[in-house]
């Protein structure tokens, strides 16, 4: 049966920082506009800061739904699925919020990740305060085996540099704007602080 619980601690902490993949899903206040589901996977790139607050690195790629929603109303839930071992699901449901690459805070939140996750290609930090935590029976969620990580999002943003990921961004057509016409990533992208 699941359960809640009042922080990321122990045990509930130890399976997060175990997962090689966790879940976002955010949503625009109208009720017409799209949701939003990412998977999320580098290594190194998710970071429990305290027993009520997470991070995780943000990438560029074609959309920017998730910063369009955070900057929108900042509701976010992160779902990880225990894929080996005992089943269960944890889920945290709060208030997010993307620190962008000139806010001041932001050098300061790269240090709680390793050096090597901090690539090429980060548009942002994203910051989630915890407002309900809980987990359930995994009992559908499959056995599957992690081999490793896929290289092709880091070489390709590897192979780019500053002007020219800046370049990138502005050509997507949902980076700056969201399918629903929120506002996304800033662009000009901001220049790294």
């Amino acid at each position: 049966m699941g359960k809640s619980y009042e922080r990321i601690d122990g045990r509930l902490r130890t399976f997060i920082e175990a997962q090689p993949i966790f879940f976002t899903a955010t949503a625009p206040l109208s009720g017409d506009g799209h949701l939003n589901l990412s998977p999320k996977g580098r290594s190194g790139t998710l970071a429990v800061l305290d027993e009520l607050t997470l991070a995780y690195l943000d990438f560029g790629g074609s959309h920017a739904e998730t910063i369009a929603h955070l900057r929108e109303n900042g509701r976010i839930t992160l779902m990880w699925c225990a894929f080996t071992g005992p089943p269960t699901v944890v889920r945290v449901h709060g208030s997010g919020e993307p620190v962008f690459r000139d806010d001041p805070r932001f050098a300061e939140l790269l240090t709680h990740f390793a050096p090597e996750a901090d690539g090429a290609g980060l548009r942002a930090v994203v910051l989630v305060r915890a407002e309900r935590i809980s987990d359930s029976c995994g009992f559908a969620v499959p056995f599957m085996e992690y081999r490793e990580d896929r290289s092709l999002h880091a070489d390709y943003f590897g192979r780019k540099d500053e002007q020219e990921f800046a370049d990138y961004c502005a050509a997507k057509e949902f980076v700056g704007t969201s399918v629903d016409g929120l506002p996304g990533l800033p662009l000009p992208l901001p220049p790294r602080r």
